[in-house]
């Protein structure tokens, strides 16, 4: 009995087992099955995915950059000259435990790649190393060069980069394209504002991996397509551009100038034609210069006090509400009183009696006060923000800012009087040129514009139309300013910025600079400037000089007035504008 009930009980601990174990197979069981269901069912899109993702590879497409090209009218009339573009260039590497002779092959290769022979050594030695990068942006000639050694474990890398061929000239219009991160971006002028349009798109490449992830190029199929660049065409002429970048270099350089800029401009229809500053820098080699300062474009980044050019403007608006003729008078003292200051004439002396012509002629002070109180502070105001002043021309270039004319919106006199003689508001040079091309225009103020055209990948092209703001003042108004201003340069102060045998109007412009810390306007520094068109009777250009604190001499009328008549010659030569008189 207690033998059966022994075995009786082992039966049952034995069937508990079988139980139990046969639950936990069940249970193991159907979790298998849901696992599967959920892996080839539920989730099969994502685990699917996850497998390609391991198994395929995607590759960067890069768009190949817009080409930047301006006008090259002597090569012919629809000739485009390519300023910016992409060039191929290579990548010397070595592969350093192929190289058998590490100190030989520095010795020959330094002179090549312009390196020191102890660098190249150290890289050459790295014998467990299999890539070691030694020069970027070798030519073909360089390239061809080393080959010709045939040096073991030296090899040769194809790469892109942008290539400007003018170099220095007109660099802060172009502006560079450099690094940002692992990508290359446009930075400044053309290059920093249409990034977008020259840029294009990335498109991408799938490869698939082999059992041990290497890529099989086989493989390879296009998943989305890359987008190149849109090609940019300028309103740039480069004959003009040449003449005149070199010109204001020689300019600076002569008087000692910090820097200077220059800017010609199509009255009629807004075309810059051309625009630079100097100093200036080559963009192949955009991280070489001192100072980030120079990628700046002065003509558009910085306002400063124009000076007596904006008499110009003051007399345009007196004439315009009828309130003085070239012929209306007054008597200068010399000086005027207003909110207890004293404003003298920059000669300091007494003229006696002057007229309106006469006032631009000598550049006077107290001559210009007297036209803005024919005006009003109301009216002068609305003058001077409809002669574009205190607004971006949206000249559609990086950097571009805008000037101040707000001391206009005080109630007090002396900001009008100060103003009506360029001082106490600021403008940037392509501000003021811009007011004057409404002057040559029949009063009319056209928007500034550099690019012409972008020509998309597809074919599409989009021109620019030439776009009218405002009329600011009438045509006869604009004819009889054009007359005085003539007059400044045939018998005034500007007489060094003619050109025989045409008719050139202009104002000369010297203003003080704002001493930072005395509060005071310098006694020691001044700006330069010149603004005019010709000729005359149909203005085929407007052009402004600017130079910031020349050294040798004092007045505009013998450093901005000469440079304004040396490229003003060239001009009507070149754009073969027949003189008026012998």
């Amino acid at each position: 009995m207690n033998q059966y009930n022994g075995q009786s009980r082992s039966f049952l601990i034995s069937a508990d087992r079988l139980t139990i174990i046969s639950i936990v197979f069940f249970l193991l069981t159907a979790l298998t099955i849901l696992k599967l269901f959920n892996l080839q069912v539920i989730n099969h899109n994502k685990y699917l995915a996850l497998a390609e993702e391991q198994h395929l590879a995607l590759a960067k497409l890069n768009p190949e950059r817009g080409t930047i090209l301006i006008h090259d009218r002597e090569a012919g009339e629809d000739v485009l000259y390519p300023v910016a573009l992409n060039r191929k260039y290579f990548l010397a590497y070595a592969v350093p435990n192929q190289v058998k002779n590490p100190l030989a092959y520095s010795k020959l290769l330094a002179p090549i790649l312009e390196m020191e022979e102890d660098t190249l050594l150290y890289r050459l030695s790295k014998e467990d190393d299999i890539y070691e990068p030694l020069k970027h942006k070798l030519d073909d000639l360089k390239k061809l060069e080393i080959e010709s050694l045939e040096l073991e474990g030296i090899r040769f890398q194809e790469e892109v980069f942008r290539f400007y061929p003018e170099e220095n000239i007109g660099s802060q219009v172009l502006g560079f394209v450099g690094y940002q991160g692992d990508d290359l971006v446009g930075r400044y002028g053309i290059e920093g504002y249409w990034q977008d349009e020259l840029a294009g798109s990335s498109g991408t490449y799938e490869f698939e991996r082999d059992a041990v992830g290497r890529l099989i190029p086989i493989g390879g199929r296009l998943k989305a397509d890359q987008v190149n660049g849109a090609n940019i065409v300028l309103t740039i002429d480069r004959a003009i551009q040449f003449f005149a970048c070199s010109a204001l270099e020689a300019t600076v350089l002569k008087h000692g100038a910090e820097d200077g800029s220059v800017i010609i401009m199509d009255p009629e229809t807004g075309a810059i034609m051309a625009m630079c500053n100097y100093p200036d820098f080559n963009p192949n080699n955009y991280n070489e210069v001192e100072n980030i300062e120079v990628y700046n474009n002065r003509a558009i980044f910085e306002p400063y006090e124009p000076g007596s050019m904006i008499k110009g403007i003051t007399m345009a608006a007196a004439v315009d509400i009828g309130g003085v003729t070239p012929a209306t008078t007054y008597i200068d003292t010399g000086t005027v009183e207003i909110s207890g200051f004293t404003i003298h004439n920059s000669d300091g002396e007494a003229h006696g009696l002057k007229n309106m012509t006469q006032v631009l002629e000598e550049s006077l002070n107290t001559g210009a006060i007297y036209a803005a109180r024919q005006i009003g502070p109301d009216i002068f105001k609305n003058y001077f923000y409809n002669f574009g002043y205190g607004d971006l021309t949206d000249i559609r270039l990086e950097t571009e800012r805008n000037g101040d004319i707000k001391n206009l919106s005080y109630p007090n006199e002396i900001f009008m009087a100060t103003a009506s003689y360029g001082q106490g508001i600021t403008a940037t040079p392509l501000q003021v040129i811009n007011s004057f091309a409404a002057i040559a225009n029949q009063g009319k103020l056209m928007k500034p514009y550099i690019v012409e055209e972008i020509i998309h990948p597809d074919g599409r092209q989009e021109k620019t139309d030439p776009t009218m703001i405002r009329q600011v003042i009438t045509n006869q108004t604009a004819q009889t300013l054009s007359a005085m201003l003539a007059s400044v340069v045939k018998y005034g102060h500007a007489q060094r910025a003619g050109v025989h045998g045409y008719y050139i109007a202009g104002k000369t412009g010297t203003a003080q600079v704002a001493d930072s810390e005395t509060g005071k306007y310098s006694i020691d520094k001044s700006i330069h400037s010149f603004v005019g068109f010709a000729p005359v009777q149909d203005p085929k250009f407007v052009m402004l000089i600017k130079l910031n604190h020349p050294k040798s001499v004092e007045f505009a009328s013998s450093s901005a007035a000469p440079l304004f008549g040396e490229i003003s010659q060239f001009l009507l030569n070149y754009l073969q504008v027949p003189p008026a008189y012998n």
